[in-house]
């Protein structure tokens, strides 16, 4: 149990630091700049979690049509592009993704 203390403080430190951007963000007058960057985080974070589980098979970068994960990220993408909608677009993702794995097993 004595990683119990460290715990404590790495979350008091986290809620802290998100905190004082709530209080802050709230009080104070940002330029424009930090609100138009901002509103990029959340893409590119998904973009970061989601990119290599797409590309990256045993190790090393499959970008081949036998990669069905790519190719029904290829699909959700476009319906992304087309539909602008979250729920169509995994949903288009994810029955590409189960076809494909039906159709070669």
């Amino acid at each position: 149990m004595s990683w119990m203390p460290a715990l404590a403080l790495a979350g008091l430190l986290t809620f802290a630091t998100r905190l004082s951007f709530i209080a802050l963000l709230g009080r104070i007058e940002s330029p424009p700049l930090l609100y138009r960057a901002l509103r990029l985080v959340p893409p590119a974070v998904l973009s970061a979690i989601i990119a290599p589980e797409l590309v990256i098979r045993n190790g090393s970068a499959d970008l081949s049509p036998g990669n069905l994960r790519l190719v029904a990220g290829l699909v959700a993408v476009a319906v992304a592009l087309k539909a602008r909608s979250a729920f169509l677009t995994i949903a288009a993702g994810m029955a590409t993704l189960w076809a494909l794995e039906a159709l070669v097993r």
